[in-house]
């Protein structure tokens, strides 16, 4: 574990985690995990395009519903005129792409531009047939070379896929701060802006600015997770090196003790990523969330792409449709490093299988990052020591002081804590799909291709059968000692758990759906 720079980067491993996020670097790509700004990209994302591409920023402000001047825009006017936009007047920009691929953060800026336009040139004619109340029926199923070829090459550089990401173009890289010296304030009137728009999110009062903001708001907290996860797997492997005598320096106490320091850091952040989740019932309202959401399908799963889609003047091809996820919040990054660094098991079924899918929907740093944590809270046996659940020498009970069992009680009754922050986003995220999903239409997948009744509850029923399963390992009310708190969260897990199954089992039948 060393530097580089002047305290840049920390490498773990051989795995770089910026602290400062060097802004002004265009050398590195926009999405870089750091302790500082966590999974938000390490810059606030670029607004304004070189001058080569005001043929597609001409197309994208004319675009939503509702314009930047409040006038109506191409996506109101029916007859497919956004289509009709992009067929006469843009040309293929791809040459001037390859011109600024030095520049990774305005590939990604252009990533999120002709990703915006991709979705609403396939999705337009869905979009017109469910404002009159028709079902959605087939969007185009061809995406022209003008817009094919230069996504496809952002796509590669940046190394997302041709299709809109929850990170990479929809949200995370969607924002501007209208005064950046007051940085991110939400409070009313807010600083923040969404860049791109399909509906009336270019109004900052709209619920589909609203939506998009939420989700920024609540990432800009990852930061002391993605240091506390750091530092749990630190505390863990020093804990390793408590016993040799080139290391008197290091104690398992104090080990531990920073453990809990860590714990408790990522507890709290947790607790205002959660606080702020739940402002999304005053800011996207639940009956207006099906308007925009039209646009953020994907194409695998949809019946509006039976086939996939065919993406022209594409070499690698051949002239095969091409099939992606749609953009989700599933996609974020926050819940998937808990699950990974807590080694939260998930049921081998279907429903797991497209969670796995889903990884690949993410920054490549992102995902690289996940997968390291994952694979290092396994090898050190980051849950076992911190549990001390039995294992022989380190954390054993019968080897402790009684300070050493009072840390391994905060210990437990911490990670109990931050799992239950873990239930609690993934507990919301089933109110939000049963108030603004199945509640207001019965279209059976979600935006991201997964099933809607039952993939949510897969996951949040695996948190809460490992919550029980763990606290029960650790005694239990009765014997595990950890407080009034996690006996009261565990009563209301096992509430959960049964509310849980009794509301699936309910949709399932209405909409003739299997559990499984």
């Amino acid at each position: 574990m060393g530097s580089q720079g002047k305290d840049t980067a920390t490498y773990h491993d051989d795995f770089p985690i910026l602290h400062d996020s060097r802004p002004d670097d265009v050398s590195i790509h926009a999405f870089m995990v750091s302790t500082t700004r966590g999974f938000l990209p390490r810059m606030d994302p670029i607004v304004t395009l070189p001058a080569e591409f005001d043929p597609l920023e001409s197309i994208l402000q004319r675009m939503p519903v509702t314009t930047a001047s409040g006038e109506p825009g191409l996506l109101a006017q029916g007859k497919g005129q956004l289509g009709e936009a992009v067929h006469k007047e843009l040309p293929d920009l791809t040459e001037f792409v390859d011109k600024y691929r030095h520049d990774l953060p305005l590939m990604n800026a252009l990533y999120r531009d002709y990703s915006f336009l991709a979705s609403a040139y396939l999705l337009e004619p869905c979009h017109e047939r469910f404002v009159i109340g028709e079902e959605y029926g087939l969007g185009r199923q061809v995406l022209p070379a003008n817009v094919a070829r230069p996504i496809a090459k952002c796509a590669e550089i940046c190394e997302f896929k041709p299709f809109m990401e929850y990170a990479g173009s929809y949200a995370l890289f969607n924002y501007r701060l209208v005064d950046p010296s007051l940085g991110f304030s939400f409070s009313e009137p807010s600083n923040v802006r969404l860049i791109r728009a399909f509906e009336h999110g270019l109004d900052p009062t709209s619920s589909e600015a609203g939506f998009v903001l939420v989700h920024i708001d609540m990432v800009r907290h990852s930061g002391p997770l993605v240091a506390g996860a750091v530092a749990s797997l630190d505390a863990c492997r020093r804990s390793t090196l408590s016993s040799s005598s080139t290391h008197p320096e290091m104690t398992e106490l104090s080990a531990r003790q920073s453990l809990n320091v860590s714990l408790s850091q990522m507890l709290a952040a947790l607790k205002k990523i959660n606080a702020m989740m739940e402002t999304m019932w005053k800011r996207s309202k639940p009956d207006d969330y099906t308007s925009f959401r039209t646009f953020i399908f994907g194409i695998t799963k949809q019946s509006m792409f039976p086939n996939g889609v065919v993406y022209e003047g594409l070499p690698d091809s051949n002239g095969r449709p091409l099939s992606f996820r749609g953009e989700s919040g599933a996609n974020d990054s926050m819940i998937p490093l808990m699950d990974n660094l807590l080694q939260i098991p998930m049921p081998d079924t279907p429903l797991t299988k497209i969670l796995d899918d889903f990884r690949s929907y993410r920054p490549s740093n992102h995902r690289a990052f996940l997968e390291w944590v994952k694979r290092g809270s396994e090898e050190v046996g980051l849950r076992r020591w911190a549990l001390a659940l039995g294992d022989s020498g380190r954390g054993s009970n019968d080897t402790m002081t009684e300070e050493e069992r009072a840390e391994v009680r905060h210990s437990r009754s911490l990670w109990i804590q931050v799992l239950n922050q873990v239930r609690d986003f993934r507990w919301r995220h089933w109110c939000f799909a049963r108030e603004y999903i199945l509640k207001q239409t019965s279209h059976p997948t979600a935006t991201g291709g997964s099933p809607i009744v039952t993939w949510l509850p897969n996951q949040l029923q695996a948190v809460m059968g490992h919550m029980m399963g763990l606290y029960e390992r650790m005694g239990g009310d009765e014997a595990g000692g950890l407080g009034e708190e996690c006996k009261d969260i565990m009563e209301l897990v096992r509430r959960q758990d049964e509310t849980l199954k009794k509301e699936v089992r309910k949709y399932c039948e209405e909409r003739g759906v299997s559990g499984a």
